[in-house]
């Protein structure tokens, strides 16, 4: 089959994500009747690390990687956030991403402020040793702010347990014994809790009941399509299989598939991992992410990158409702488009904290080195994201918001009194 062409809907501005996270940090603020000081300061980051470090490759070269750790905010508790492996990652990507996960934690009231890392790199061109040598000299330079008591690492794209596990052993070894907290989404091996792999798309899915429950809308009859089909699009679509729902469409960074009576999710999982794409399945017919953006359905999970929906595609979305499984996929333009056709958005910074509830709870298990079984975990898991949700909803019906709006005020309540109650040094 013919490779499939880009079109203009698919070609987003490129914009500062950070910028669009402080305007809409000021806009509601300012609807919330916030002390400036307070705004001020979460409008800024706390702590950006920039690190130029060498690496040895496996032809003899040694190359100059660039990588970011920053703290936006602490005040709840200690910076918590990913590391992305990706190469067009830079500074105000990931500056967007820790307040995207100050926010995050807040509407899911965990006792974590916001944090985020990241490589400019490839990780699909390096070999094994190459990705651990990057790894391990990159935790040993972002060693000067990260701690199971201060920054809590985790994956993000292009970054897995392994991954996790090479940075818990190399600040490990720099301390002189094993710090099981340094890190979450650990191998269960070296301290990891069961359930934090599936946890962020198992959390998008029970969003996705949630929402449909309060729309009126059947699971068991429910259209679904994807885009972006890693490790949160790949469990979301799964779950929502289980759910009953007809995937119909997925994608990826190299097209999508789709199939009108529904895809068998389980034998596209191993196509993908065989074949490194969705494309060409042979159950289904490849489409490219515009066609799938524009897709009717009852459910769109947008889990690939950020700004994914913009002005030049929004227009054409056709979903009752959005589940973000991204961070930060959709730009103000396109929400207020979004909002305007009424399509109900379950907002990124709701839908996809499941990843960072559970690496609470590792975190929790590893302090304690007292290990939960799965069951509780998801258990658990389900509890806090049933009860953010309908806090979040309560907001967005008394104060007539749309649920982006009401989830951004529910966090910044949270995190507004912790500043509050605890003041500025000295």
């Amino acid at each position: 089959m013919a490779e499939p062409k880009v079109t203009a809907a698919e070609l987003c501005e490129v914009t500062s994500h950070f910028e669009e996270v402080r305007n809409r940090i000021d806009s509601i603020c300012q609807k919330m009747h916030v002390d400036e000081g307070i705004t001020a300061k979460l409008k800024h980051c706390k702590r950006e690390l920039i690190v130029n470090f060498p690496v040895k490759m496996d032809n003899g070269a040694v190359n100059i990687f660039t990588g970011y750790r920053v703290e936006h905010n602490t005040d709840r508790g200690p910076g918590k956030g990913g590391i992305r492996y990706h190469p067009d990652v830079n500074l105000d990507e990931t500056k967007a991403l820790a307040a995207w996960m100050t926010l995050k934690c807040a509407v899911v009231n965990v006792p974590f402020g916001g944090a985020k890392g990241a490589v400019a790199c490839n990780p699909k061109t390096l070999s094994r040793s190459e990705l651990e040598r990057l790894t391990r000299r990159y935790a040993s330079e972002i060693s000067i702010i990260i701690g199971p008591e201060s920054d809590i690492p985790a994956p993000d794209v292009g970054t897995n347990p392994q991954i996790m596990a090479w940075i818990m052993d190399t600040y490990s070894m720099n301390k002189g014994y094993s710090v099981l907290g340094v890190v979450t989404g650990k191998p269960l091996e070296i301290g990891g809790s069961r359930g934090r792999f599936e946890a962020t798309g198992r959390g998008c899915a029970i969003c996705a009941q949630l929402a449909a429950r309060h729309l009126g809308i059947s699971l068991d009859k429910a259209t679904v399509a994807v885009q972006g089909f890693g490790n949160v699009g790949g469990t979301t679509a799964a779950a929502l299989a289980e759910y009953g729902s007809r995937i119909i469409a997925v994608s990826d960074s190299s097209g999508g598939v789709y199939q009108a009576k529904g895809l068998d999710i389980k034998s596209l999982l191993r196509h993908k991992k065989e074949t490194g794409s969705v494309r060409d399945f042979k159950d289904g017919d490849n489409i490219t992410n515009a066609e799938l953006l524009g897709m009717k359905c009852d459910i769109l999970v947008p889990a690939a990158l950020e700004g994914t929906l913009c002005t030049p595609n929004a227009a054409s979305i056709k979903a009752k409702m959005i589940v973000e499984g991204a961070n930060g996929p959709t730009t103000a333009e396109a929400d207020k488009i979004l909002h305007e056709k009424g399509i109900f958005v379950v907002p990124d910074i709701l839908a996809n904290a499941g990843g960072v509830v559970v690496s609470y709870f590792e975190w929790v298990q590893g302090t304690q080195c007292f290990f939960w079984r799965e069951e509780e975990v998801n258990e658990r898991l389900r509890e806090i994201m049933d009860n953010a949700f309908h806090e979040v909803l309560e907001v967005s019906q008394h104060e007539k918001v749309t649920m982006r709006d009401a989830a951004y005020m529910k966090a910044i309540e949270r995190v507004a009194r912790a500043i509050q109650i605890r003041g500025i040094f000295p």
